[in-house]
């Protein structure tokens, strides 16, 4: 390019970290342009709209370029104004010396899945060395710890796609559960576009008939938040119709036994009925996969963000397992991670419970290592925090974070019950934001730091194949911005603990690889040098001879005894379930033209886009009287939002979705809820009770700018067994199942004896019940019978063959009144045992 530089390195957005070329004039202005790269593994040449206009942003006219500190210090109502370096990080020690007087944990971070390996491998290390604090956490907490825990309980280690993104175009079929990888990852369609091409069998699991669901072979439409019910139907059908791998179950997992028992009650038309999935359909899915000779599940944000997305993606685990997919050849399951850095970013220590490698923060020996590494006592390293919205929602509040600290996140439009997580935020003694803009959350900050973008630094980053690649800086920042590592080393040095952190990314980027060595994501062997020779390296690299490891599970799982493990997962409703009051689904996700919290892309005037919208079928339209390009208001228990009405057959009568990348008047994060998987304490983005109204017409553009009022906060949700329904919940109507798998021993046929107290259901006051359908099956070699009582007395009996089954659609009673108690019990023959498998439906008025 004689008069041009170029620069290869990465796109700064998702996770697939497209290979792209930064081009320079060789002198005059900072006029960049952007090409991707045609021999690069992942993209091969393809590029999104998002990552053809990346340039752009560098020299936007918004860019932050000075540190920025309040006109009166501690006062949040007067202006931001410009400040030296010396001057902010001096702002900064001063507040966190403050806070650590109500003790150390009272100073915090919050860092993200685009910060680059080595700015979150410091940023960990930050929070535990220089402020020795529990609490740090990161937005990845928001995106990737479901799959993550289970690939973590299930494999041994999480790796979001264990094998190349290229080995989707060789599989004969692929299920792909909650993504949309056409809108929000484009280039990776060239490989499920091959390999439909050459006859692969693809199949798309989403509420809405997206771009990618439009190409499948078969589209599956659930209701939101039934996909556990699902992913335990479908491996109920392959169990009952024989097409399981038993050798490799036997041979590769554990578990089995314990994880066929918990979806046996998982009947073909109970799973449609709780998930709307004709029988017909979810026959197919196990068809197409058990008749493929190599075969992927992949899941996304979709089927993960719910209270039980652990166990979620731990049923769709199983089921891959079953199938016998995992390890073999253009097989196995995968989930596809988000952002950036997503997956480098929860491996080295920016999450509340972990240390560099994937290593625990409460394990003894990970402590020793990687406190010898830092050169600190063991001692000194805090134990594990809370996690990320517990600690926002702690803010301010006694035994809370007084002082934050946030890196490369919006927490105030990205946070579920954004209007809850403002408050706390406002409830902060103070507040730090580095950003390249003025995002919402740094307009809310005492001080604001000025960071280098993309094209700006150096660092590896970790794509969604766990291949580790090399950000070059293409460029220089502009003057008087400062990057995040030297901003970290900076307030160190103000704390005296310089010492302990360099701010030159290849140090920083070997001392990660000394303290990842031995670990999970074992980073020893990887250098910059090998990542360019090879266009990237995949962990784990134990040593700088070890090829990398493309491929994982070929000979053994990630297990202490190299077997994957099957968990046993049990479907619950949503913690929010559709009511007269809030009558319809919500749910959330991306939009091709926008990244993220849209603090980058909604700057961009080159990305085409309709602004925020509320997707609602054409009947939910006519219902509540929306037209076309209308603006409607969305309500939830927490608060509400404007959009403007998109009207189409694409998406399911009872479901409205929005995207999330707007804050202001349409933050589709001031809607749902903080209910946190247990497990992961991922929050429900997925699926809320919401209800929805016109306010205006398609001129009224001023209601899409006019921000609606808050609404009080609400306690976290953390599920139980049995969840309370909020106060105004009142269900038109509601399923009830008396299930389960229960071993019995025969005390006579006349002699009906109660198996289990899960098997009683008493009606609600004020509601009435129906009988809908019963099924069973009986083990034994003699005949048995379910009777159903009423208030203690029979009213219909359900005789079961010796190794039967039977299945009863039925309305045995009318009305079973208000108070009235029914229950299932067994009648069998003095002395014979045996198991039984009980499904009573009903439905609660």
């Amino acid at each position: 390019m004689g008069s041009m530089s170029a620069t290869r390195t990465h796109c700064p957005y998702c996770s697939m970290q497209c290979g792209v070329s930064v081009n320079l004039p060789r002198t005059g202005p900072r006029a960049a342009t952007i090409e991707p790269q045609e021999d690069f593994p992942t993209n091969r040449g393809g590029l999104c709209s998002k990552g053809w206009t990346a340039t752009s942003l560098l020299d936007h006219p918004d860019r932050l370029l000075t540190p920025l500190v309040r006109s009166v210090p501690g006062d949040r109502t007067s202006a931001l104004v410009p400040a030296t370096w010396p001057e902010a990080i001096g702002v900064i020690v001063t507040a966190i010396e403050a806070a650590q007087g109500h003790g150390r944990d009272a100073v915090g971070c919050f860092g993200g899945g685009g910060l680059t390996n080595e700015k979150a491998y410091q940023l960990g290390k930050f929070a535990r060395v220089a402020l020795r604090s529990a609490a740090i956490d990161y937005n990845g907490r928001f995106c990737m710890s479901s799959s993550a825990t289970a690939g973590n309980r299930a494999f041994g280690i999480d790796r979001g796609l264990p094998f190349p993104l290229s080995d989707i175009a060789e599989a004969k079929a692929v299920l792909l559960v909650g993504g949309n990888p056409a809108d929000t990852m484009p280039p990776a369609m060239q490989y499920f576009d091959a390999g439909r091409a050459a006859g692969a069998v693809h199949i798309v699991v989403d509420p809405r008939l997206t771009s990618t669901a439009a190409g499948a072979a078969l589209h599956l439409a659930p209701r939101p938040g039934t996909d556990l019910a699902l992913a335990n139907g479908l491996l109920h059908i392959a169990i009952r119709d024989g097409v399981i791998d038993h050798d490799y179950i036997a041979e590769r997992t554990s578990g089995f036994d314990q994880a066929a028992a918990a979806v046996s009650s998982f009947w073909p038309d109970r799973v449609e009925r709780i998930t709307g999935v004709p029988v017909a359909q979810l026959r197919q899915v196990v068809a197409h996969l058990a008749a493929a000779e190599s075969a992927m599940i992949l899941t996304a944000r979709g089927t993960e963000q719910h209270r039980n997305g652990t166990d979620t993606a731990q049923a769709w685990i199983n089921l891959a397992l079953a199938l016998g997919l995992p390890g073999r050849p253009a097989s196995g399951y995968g989930t596809i991670t988000g952002q950036g850095n997503g997956q480098g970013g929860r491996e080295h220590g920016q999450k509340a419970d972990q240390l560099p490698g994937y290593r625990k923060l409460d394990d003894p020996a990970a402590r020793a290592h990687v406190a010898a590494v830092w050169g600190v006592d063991p001692e000194e390293l805090p134990q594990p925090g809370l996690s990320a919205f517990e600690m926002i929602d702690r803010l301010g509040t006694a035994g809370g974070v007084r002082a934050l600290l946030v890196f490369a996140s919006n927490i105030v439009v990205s946070a579920p019950d954004a209007n809850r997580v403002a408050a706390r935020l406002a409830a902060l003694d103070f507040l730090m934001v580095s950003d390249i803009f003025l995002s919402e959350t740094a307009a809310m900050a005492d001080v604001v730091l000025p960071t280098a973008q993309w094209a700006e630094e150096e660092g590896t980053m970790t794509n969604l194949e766990g291949r580790v690649l090399h950000r070059r800086r293409a460029l220089p920042p502009p003057p008087g911005v400062l990057d995040d590592l030297q901003a970290l080393t900076a307030i160190a040095s103000g704390l005296g603990r310089g010492q302990y952190f360099s701010d030159d990314p290849r140090t920083v980027f070997d001392e990660l690889r000394r303290a990842s060595a031995g670990g999970i994501a074992d980073y020893a062997g990887i250098t910059y040098e090998r990542i360019d020779d090879e266009q990237g390296v995949f962990w784990p690299c134990p040593s700088t001879d070890h090829p990398g490891t493309p491929r994982l599970f070929a000979d053994a799982f990630g297990t202490p005894d190299g077997r994957a493990r099957f968990l046993p997962t049990e479907y619950a409703e949503p913690s929010e379930v559709p009511s007269r009051a809030f009558p319809f689904v919500l749910t959330t996700g991306r939009t091709m033209a926008q990244y993220q919290s849209g603090n980058q892309t909604r700057r961009i005037r080159a990305l085409t886009h309709t602004g925020p919208t509320v997707q609602m079928h054409p009947d939910l339209a006519r219902r509540i009287g929306v037209g076309a390009d209308d603006i409607v208001a969305v309500l939830t228990r927490r608060g509400r939002a404007h959009f403007r009405a998109q009207v189409d057959e694409k998406i399911r009568r009872d479901t409205l979705f929005v995207p999330f990348h707007w804050g202001g008047a349409s933050s589709a994060n001031a809607l749902t809820e903080a209910a946190l998987d247990p497990h992961s304490r991922m929050p429900a983005f997925k699926v809320c009770a919401a209800n929805a109204e016109r306010i205006g017409g398609a001129d009224d553009d001023h209601l899409l700018t006019t921000r609606p009022a808050a609404l009080p906060n609400r306690p976290i949700v953390l599920p139980t067994p049995a969840d309370p329904q909020p106060e105004d919940n009142t269900m038109a109507s509601k399923n009830r199942f008396l299930q389960g798998v229960f071993r019995f021993q025969g005390a006579g046929l006349d002699q009906p004896m109660p198996l289990d107290p899960s098997l009683t259901y008493v009606v609600p006051d004020g509601a009435r019940a129906q009988a809908l359908y019963f099924r069973g099956g009986n083990s034994a070699d003699e005949l048995i019978t379910l009777v159903l009582m009423k208030d203690g007395a029979p009213v219909r009996y359900f005789p079961i063959g010796a190794k039967g089954d039977v299945h009863v659609p039925l309305r045995v009673v009318e009305d079973i009144e208000s108070s009235s108690a029914v229950e299932l019990r067994l009648a069998a023959a003095d002395g014979v045992s045996g198991t039984v498998v009980i499904d009573l439906g009903l439905v609660e008025i």
